[in-house]
């Protein structure tokens, strides 16, 4: 078993600690909560473990091997940075940091430190999401040409302190969810290469947006498009993808986010529908993000073992430059190219 320490213990805090409660390979150590009522509950909730109000009594115990980071968007670098400079694997919530110079300081502090760091894009280990890429690479419809997610969502929660409607907290509402589809769209489009522009655009303000609508261009011709409401209702994500010989369409659908009982789909079309014909409708197992933190947790532990990480750093860094490209380029008006430095929070 791998001793692991949790930090931060808001609400999604409380799934990461479920998660590690139910991964066979996880003991959870430690937690550390800074806020008071945190602190508190987490004591309350969890008399068996440890509560620290700062990091250092984890980062000085030689027994946790590991650090799970579930604290606000701008603590993600320092925490990451200051565990891995400790000798502790990380597992680290997206998005991987507000900014490029600091998702490479992250990497290069993993590297030097000879220790996993692996980013929280738990998507992809879904018995959902996971399963489409796994269809992709199988060949199922051809080469594939376009994906489109779309998120139709309630307003987001405020946060503990009201951290993510704060800018310097979460950095931007881009980099809180729309990061997860980023990384999925690019993962599904891995054999596409890196997009070469990303164009974007957003209702209000193009840092904090109720709306965004974002299209991204590949060499090959092929473009994904991605799509978010946060002033819509209950939780509903679509995903397309159209390849050269057949279709894939999942949905998920759920009155919350963190549903354990969701509505959920996956459908696949070999070749060329006609008028009429019904897709093949692909089975799955429990799905929803409160269902891969387990599965998330204890394949990163694994990973540890063997120093490899479940959703590289490179990976995470991809994603939060498509996040900044995706603010600017809704900033200014314009569609960006994909090697052009983004604006910094």
């Amino acid at each position: 078993m791998m001793r692991v320490a949790l930090v931060g213990y808001g609400a999604w805090g409380r799934h990461h600690a479920r998660a590690l409660d139910a991964a066979p390979s996880a003991t959870l150590a430690a937690i550390v909560a800074p806020g008071d009522d945190s602190a508190r509950e987490a004591a309350a909730e969890r008399p068996q473990v440890p509560v620290h109000r700062h990091l250092a009594p984890v980062l000085g115990d030689p027994s946790i091997e590991a650090v799970v980071i579930a604290a606000p968007n701008a603590e993600h670098a320092r925490l990451a940075l200051a565990a891995l400079g400790a000798g502790k694997h990380v597992l680290l919530e997206k998005p991987m940091a507000l900014t490029l110079a600091d998702c490479d300081a992250l990497a290069a502090a993993a590297k030097a430190a000879g220790r996993v760091l692996t980013i929280g894009h738990e998507l992809r280990v879904s018995t959902q999401w996971g399963r489409v890429k796994t269809l992709i690479e199988e060949g199922a419809i051809g080469a594939a040409r376009h994906a489109n997610v779309s998120l139709f969502r309630f307003p987001y929660r405020t946060g503990s302190d009201g951290w993510r409607y704060d800018r310097a907290a979460v950095g931007s509402w881009i980099l809180e969810e729309p990061v997860h589809f980023f990384d999925l769209l690019l993962w599904y489009g891995a054999a596409w290469g890196p997009p070469i522009s990303i164009r974007a655009d957003a209702e209000g303000d193009p840092a904090m947006p109720r709306a965004l609508g974002v299209t991204l261009r590949f060499a090959g011709g092929q473009f994904a498009t991605l799509n978010t409401v946060v002033g819509g209702f209950e939780h509903h994500v679509a995903l397309h993808v159209m390849g050269e010989a057949g279709a894939i369409r999942s949905l998920w659908s759920a009155a919350l986010d963190r549903s354990f009982a969701p509505s959920a789909s996956l459908h696949l079309f070999r070749g060329r529908a006609q008028p009429g014909e019904l897709a093949e409708a692909i089975p799955m197992a429990e799905t929803g993000e409160v269902f891969e933190l387990v599965t998330q947790a204890e394949q990163a532990i694994q990973g540890f073992r063997v120093g490899r990480a479940l959703v590289p750093p490179e990976a995470g860094r991809d994603a939060v430059r498509c996040c900044l490209l995706a603010e600017r380029s809704a900033r200014e008006g314009r569609e960006i190219p994909w090697h052009e430095a983004p604006d910094t929070p």
